[in-house]
Order: C-alpha cells, then sequence, then structure tokens
C-alpha cells in the first residue's frame, strides 16, 4: 500500500526545535555536519541489518529499508545541492518528490545490505563535501522552487535535520 505523501513545509526547524526527534537546528553549522553525519552511519547500517528491516510497522510508516533508501537519496541530493550553492550565484533548484521516488527506485524492495553499503558512501560523500566549506562561504544561496531560500548555514540545518529525523523515526 502506497504511504500518504508528506506535504509539510519542514522549514520550520529552522526557527525552533523539533518536537519529534529533539533536533535544535541551531547548534548545526556546515562545520558540524560532517561529525554529526558520520557518527549516524554505523547507526544505519546497524538498523539496515534487523532483521525486520523490511518489514513496515503499518501501512502509513516506510519501513527502515525505505527510510534508508530515503536517506542515501537524501545524501546525494544534498550533496548536488551543495555543490550547486557554492558554485552558482543564487543556486535553484527543483522540489524532490520524496514519494514519487520511493515508488520508482522500488525502496521497498531493495536490498538492505546494499542499501547500507550505499548510504555509507553517499554519507561520506555529502560529509566530505560540507568540511570543505569554508565559513566565509556559509552565505551561499539556494532558492527551492517553493520558493524557500536558504544560505549554506540554514541549508546544512534543514538537512542535518531531515536525517537525524529519519534515524529516530527508525529508532536507530
Amino acid at each position: 500500500m502506497p504511504i500518504i505523501p508528506d506535504s509539510k513545509d519542514w522549514t520550520w526547524v529552522l526557527s525552533r526545535p523539533c518536537p519529534e526527534c529533539g533536533f535544535d537546528a541551531s547548534a548545526a553549522t556546515p562545520a558540524t555536519a560532517p561529525g554529526m553525519v558520520s557518527s549516524m552511519l554505523p547507526r544505519w547500517r546497524a538498523a539496515l541489518r534487523r532483521p525486520d528491516a523490511a518489514e513496515r510497522p503499518n501501512e502509513a510508516t516506510w519501513s527502515v529499508l525505505e527510510y534508508g533508501c530515503h536517506v542515501r537519496d537524501v545524501f546525494a541530493l544534498f550533496d548536488h545541492r551543495l555543490s550547486l550553492m557554492l558554485t552558482e550565484d543564487d543556486a535553484r533548484f527543483d522540489d524532490w518528490d520524496q514519494d514519487k521516488t520511493a515508488i520508482e527506485k522500488d525502496y521497498a524492495n531493495a536490498d538492505p545490505a546494499e542499501v547500507g553499503v550505499e548510504l555509507t558512501a553517499e554519507g561520506e560523500q555529502i560529509a566530505a563535501s560540507f568540511a570543505r566549506v569554508p565559513e566565509e562561504d556559509w552565505g551561499g544561496k539556494g532558492t527551492r522552487s517553493n520558493g524557500s531560500v536558504f544560505n549554506v548555514l540554514t541549508f546544512a540545518q534543514y538537512f542535518l535535520h531531515d536525517v537525524v529525523h529519519h534515524l529516530h523515526d527508525v529508532d536507530g
């Protein structure tokens, strides 16, 4: 059964802590992103090794496997967007339909071991990308097609909330 698409605008996490996962974006920066991402990778691999990783807890919630696929793709997408923000003036990027991607890439039937390897590689890549961003570049801008405007600092905060929140979602 397909998941009901999430249509929330999660940019509110930039102004207050998330009551669900406890993440406080104000404490995160591009400089803290590499360590945060690296510390999550072993927890994701452990979650993906669970015997029930491919089972949805209920009809309306992704499985650990599906969340793992999503986070792998978040790592890749945000790495690309970070690159755009650092190389283009006022970079623009389309909204991403995560639910369409989940269907097109058949998240539900992926191999958890392969997803663990891919998630780790993509996580290491974006961690390295954030590690190379000097503080003087934190003001670089990007605009999503829905009008949400980020600078590299708020982009890192928004990104980190996404991956922390999903680790919370799977009790990782």
